[in-house]
């Protein structure tokens, strides 16, 4: 049997790689992260360990004393929560001396090397996701308005824009101002922002920074993201096309046609 060691995060991403893994008879080995990484997770694997955000070491000695030569991460860290639960070992502090940023991709990318280095390859899981990606163009909900597709160009231009500065991975524009921009807060906290600045009929992007590494740092949108978007009166969320995942894709799609809420898939971006 496969072996794929899976790095947790927070959200439904673990848990569905987990169980797309276990369907292809792939063995799962998970390292969880404490407080972010949902329990549910733990019945779908082969083995797993929690540990606290920076414990890069037990980490990968996890893997290896498990057989593990391929790894993915799924699932993010709530950056507001770092300050509580960062315990950085020995290996951890070395290599972010080394990379000399604290920037979401830096440090993803030092973890990454770290493993390489111990023989583990760092993949993409999206290979195991049927129809994971976005398509292009309008794929719920009523068609955006010439306004709207304004909107979205505004958006994701604030997206290429400020996306090397590690924010602005969500922005939030109506009628051509820009709302909100996502940064330490989260996008969940962005949104509700822009919504209270700006009332009903927020155009939403989340996108890529540019040349960010898709393997361990894939936007993402779910049924939560419709949820939250319906709770505030927004009408449109603009993903990257062939590079935004939708999570749980049937189930998002359909709850967004039922709350009347644009997914559109973003081709320009």
């Amino acid at each position: 049997m496969n072996k794929l060691g899976l790095i947790a995060g927070n959200g439904d991403f673990p848990l569905l790689v987990a169980a797309a893994a276990r369907r292809r008879d792939i063995e799962v080995i998970a390292v969880a992260h404490l407080n972010e990484t949902d329990r549910a997770l733990e019945p779908l694997c082969q083995g797993i360990t929690w540990i606290k955000v920076g414990e890069l070491e037990r980490m990968i000695r996890s893997f290896k004393q498990a057989g593990v030569l391929r790894a993915a991460m799924a699932g993010g860290i709530s950056r507001a929560r770092l300050q509580d639960s960062f315990a950085p070992d020995a290996r951890a502090l070395a290599m972010l001396a080394r990379i000399g940023r604290f920037s979401d991709d830096a440090v993803l990318r030092g973890v990454a090397a770290e493993l390489e280095a111990d023989g583990i390859e760092v993949i993409d899981p999206i290979y195991l996701l049927d129809r994971a990606l976005a398509d292009q163009g309008t794929m719920a909900g009523p068609e955006p308005s010439a306004a709207q597709l304004r909107d979205l160009e505004i958006a994701f231009s604030v997206t290429r824009s400020l996306g090397p500065y590690d924010v602005g991975q969500a922005v939030a524009v109506r009628d051509g101002v820009v709302a909100a921009v996502e940064a330490v807060e989260g996008t969940d906290a962005a949104i509700r922002r822009a919504a209270a600045l700006c009332g009903r009929g927020l155009v939403v992007v989340k996108a890529a920074k540019p040349a960010q590494d898709l393997r361990f740092d894939r936007p993402a949108i779910g049924p939560r993201t419709i949820d939250l978007l319906t709770e505030v009166n927004a009408a449109v969320v603009g993903i990257e096309a062939g590079r935004t995942m939708i999570l749980q894709r049937e189930r998002t799609l359909e709850l967004a046609r039922i709350k009347s809420i644009t997914v559109y898939g973003y081709a320009g971006a």
